[in-house]
């Protein structure tokens, strides 16, 4: 029987929601704290009743007095002004609460209440019991007793209220009797009305998320491009979210790629191998073999682009470790310095003679480097230079060619785009290859146009 009830799906749901160990959670918070707050007051109003009250009602009787007193035109006080509880009090139980005023030397100069002794209460001199408690005893019985001081023109008074124990012990219990009933309602009234008050809280706190999961759950293939709104998520489930668009970003990155290659493949390669195979069936002699080359290595190079482009799209498909990145240029200005003559370029290096290593994978560094070089071979007028300078935070590839248009500078890293009136053969894909491994590392590549020609800027 409890097995069935434990996997009934509704308990197993609220077993495991959050918003449920949250409701628990903070109930048991609250009723525990208010009743760590109360526990003090309620074992001090039971355990020291006398202190809670008289002391602290002694003590403001006195400091009323005290601030009421009135003067003569010699400077002497010859009444106290009190408010009217304080009056009734002093007049209706004039045998347990009572004042008396004196000056510098002992003399008394005011009272009320029933003592006919004209003496200070207390034990030693007046200016050694301000504002101290001290036990005295009133016509045999005990009272609480303090002295205050105050200044009148130079001259100085003492004001001393008593109040009897047994008047403060009725009073505290007909004042402090109701209180732990009352404490122990307000406590309960007050975790249930949280408890009541918390869910509506709370959904309406973890409502984004809701939403957030819904879009979550459309996701499909079909649209990858889906986001989730971060717009008023909590900061604490924020994080999640951005990791969530993040790896759908990746996600979208890997699927894209897949399919651009596809088609592309299929698309790119169509056209030359109709071609190749039209060519030979109309030439049964193998004539005209340039052109022939030209579309054979036309197609190979966009085959390797398509392969490359499908590699650098996908992270596992890298190999980080620590690389020497002057030792990748100089590779680089190598592997290019034959079709760099053939154009009538020359390469120049600006690099220092050492620089710390980099994370990366070399291959794509290499082949990084290499298309931006080869690009900037391919746009350099005959006779000019490509310079290539390092320092430690950057490589640059500037050429001396046309250059590009402020328009077209964020469109040169899409893949397939080409610059209008682009006189050499390509697949458009170079540059989007180096962007790829650029995100990929987590580098900034970017294009500045020059006057002439264009500088390409990699920032580690």
């Amino acid at each position: 029987m409890l097995k069935t009830f434990l996997r009934a799906r509704w308990v197993r749901y609220w077993t495991y929601s959050l918003s449920a160990r949250l409701w628990l959670t903070s109930i048991a918070v609250l009723a525990a704290s208010l009743s760590l707050i109360a526990a003090p007051y309620l074992y001090a109003i039971d355990h020291y009743p006398r202190e809670m009250w008289q002391k602290d009602n002694n003590h403001k009787n006195a400091q009323r007095v005290t601030a009421g007193l009135q003067y003569d035109q010699q400077g002497m006080p010859n009444a106290a002004s009190v408010d009217d509880q304080t009056a009734w009090l002093f007049a209706i139980a004039p045998t347990e609460v009572m004042y008396r005023v004196f000056d510098d030397h002992g003399k008394l100069l005011l009272s009320s209440g029933k003592d006919d002794s004209v003496l200070p209460w207390g034990q030693g001199r007046l200016a050694d019991l301000t504002d101290v408690h001290q036990r005295v005893v009133i016509n045999g019985r005990p009272f609480d007793m303090i002295t205050l001081a105050t200044v009148h023109q130079e001259r100085r008074f003492y004001v001393q209220t008593a109040t009897s124990d047994v008047f403060g012990e009725n009073v505290s219990d007909m004042k402090f009797a109701p209180l732990p009933e009352t404490i122990a309602w307000s406590v309960l009234i007050a975790t249930i009305a949280f408890g009541l008050a918390f869910p509506f809280t709370l959904r309406r706190v973890l409502y984004p998320l809701k939403v957030a999961s819904v879009a979550a759950m459309s996701i499909t293939p079909a649209n990858l491009r889906t986001r989730l709104n971060d717009r008023d998520i909590p900061s604490e489930i924020k994080p999640l979210i951005v990791a969530f668009n993040a790896a759908l970003e990746r996600l979208e990155q890997g699927f894209t790629a897949q399919q651009d290659f596809l088609g592309a493949a299929a698309h790119e390669l169509q056209t030359p191998l109709t071609l190749l195979r039209g060519q030979i069936e109309l030439q049964p002699d193998i004539s005209n073999k340039e052109l022939l080359y030209r579309e054979i290595d036309l197609m190979a190079r966009q085959v390797r682009q398509l392969l490359h482009l499908a590699e650098v799209s996908e992270t596992q498909n890298y190999s980080f470790g620590e690389v020497d990145r002057l030792a990748v240029m100089r590779d680089v200005a190598s592997y290019l310095d034959r079709k760099a003559a053939d154009y009538r370029v020359t390469l120049c290096l600006w690099m220092p003679d050492t620089l710390p290593p980099i994370h990366a994978d070399k291959s794509a560094l290499f082949i990084l480097l290499k298309n931006i070089v080869e690009n900037a071979i391919h746009y350099s007028p005959p006779g000019s230079t490509v310079d290539i300078p390092a320092d430690a935070v950057s490589i640059q590839v500037s050429d001396k060619g046309p250059g590009i248009k402020a328009d077209e500078a964020p469109q040169v890293f899409d893949r397939f785009w080409r610059a209008p009136g682009a006189v050499h053969d390509g697949t458009g894909l170079g540059l989007a290859i180096c962007k790829e491994i650029a995100v990929a590392h987590r580098w900034r590549l970017s294009v500045e146009a020059l006057s002439p020609g264009t500088r390409f800027i990699l920032r580690f």
